[in-house]
């Protein structure tokens, strides 16, 4: 009995020492400082950064989006447009408002971009530092690359600050009719590097913003309706005239272009004189990118009105035959025996 005690005493005395080995070594790991550094002060850190940049990020994109909505809604906030878009309440100043907004919500997307890159970067270098990585070196090869890259990719920080500068000047915007590089067509796309055109054949163009030297755009706040009405030499000038202005403001009042109409039709006159016709021009202002469909409709009335008034067009007029002196037959005339 007592052998079997002390056995049972042996072991426990053991077991004791054991644990209390074990709970010392433990302590001593927990209690090292690289320990708490590695398992308590870094994964804080990282946390805290993580936790900053998160709402740092929310902070920035919440003034951003509303800065772009007080400035979508107060056209007077300091956003930049052009003189008379917002003078009357018209379709034309509908027109230009949209634009504004499209453009004051892609500047906005650009710029929660730019803030989400800026501080993320920090972000991640921060947390390279404490995880004990030296990020001077990074820092110093990361602007060694860059020169790298603005010697090597000039053409594409050039696209990236023309397409800046377009946003930032409304210059066109996606649905504009414009005129670029020898390509007009309609704007069916736009990022920061390139813009995407669709021409009147379907063929989608992609021009680099830095290859964008002058840019004409058909939409921005009114188009003009020009036409050039041919009239025949034998016509009487000022009937055809007034004919002419008579259908193209009866056209303008149609049901199918007076929505697209913004001004009345002017007639200003003889553009060209030609030996065989003159041509007299009629312009109307009309709704950014309208001015085509206003200008077909209003060819068609001046044509029947034209008609309906028998004025002649070139080429209707009769046409004089003359004949070789030699070949004509003179008539004798009476005889002087008579």
């Amino acid at each position: 009995m007592s052998y079997t005690t002390t056995l049972l005493a042996a072991a426990s005395n053991g077991t004791e020492a054991r644990v209390d080995s074990a709970v010392s070594g433990l302590s001593t790991w927990w209690n090292d400082p690289d320990t708490q550094q590695n398992f308590v002060t870094r994964p804080l850190w990282i946390l805290l950064i993580i936790l900053v940049a998160s709402v740092l990020q929310w902070v920035l994109n919440r003034l951003i989006r509303r800065g772009a909505e007080n400035a979508i809604k107060n056209p007077g906030s300091g956003v930049p447009f052009r003189r008379g878009e917002r003078d009357v309440d018209s379709p034309q100043a509908r027109s230009q408002e949209q634009r504004r907004q499209a453009r004051i919500r892609t500047l906005s997307n650009v710029g929660r971009s730019a803030v989400a890159i800026v501080i993320w970067v920090w972000a991640i270098m921060a947390i390279l530092d404490q995880l004990g990585v030296n990020v001077a070196p990074l820092v110093a090869s990361a602007g060694i690359v860059g020169v790298a890259l603005g010697f090597g990719a000039q053409s594409l920080v050039k696209d990236f600050l023309s397409g800046m500068f377009i946003l930032l000047e409304n210059q066109y915007g996606v649905g504009d009719v414009i005129a670029v590089n020898d390509v007009e067509g309609t704007v069916e796309d736009m990022t920061m590097r390139i813009t995407t055109l669709r021409d009147i054949d379907g063929t989608l163009w992609y021009i680099r913003n830095g290859d964008i030297e002058q840019v004409g755009n058909n939409s921005d706040r009114f188009s003009v309706a020009r036409m050039e009405v041919p009239v025949s030499l034998f016509a009487d000038p000022s009937k055809a005239a007034d004919v002419i202005l008579d259908a193209a403001r009866a056209a303008a009042q149609s049901e199918r272009i007076r929505r697209d109409i913004i001004g009345e039709p002017e007639l200003l006159g003889v553009s060209s004189f030609t030996t065989d016709h003159l041509t007299y021009r009629v312009t109307v202002n009309t709704m950014p990118g309208a001015q085509w469909g206003v200008s077909r409709f209003m060819y068609e009335q001046i044509l029947e009105a034209m008609q309906e008034a028998d004025v002649r067009l070139p080429g209707s007029e009769p046409t004089l035959v003359r004949n070789d002196p030699r070949d004509k037959i003179t008539e004798r005339g009476p005889s002087n025996d008579q």
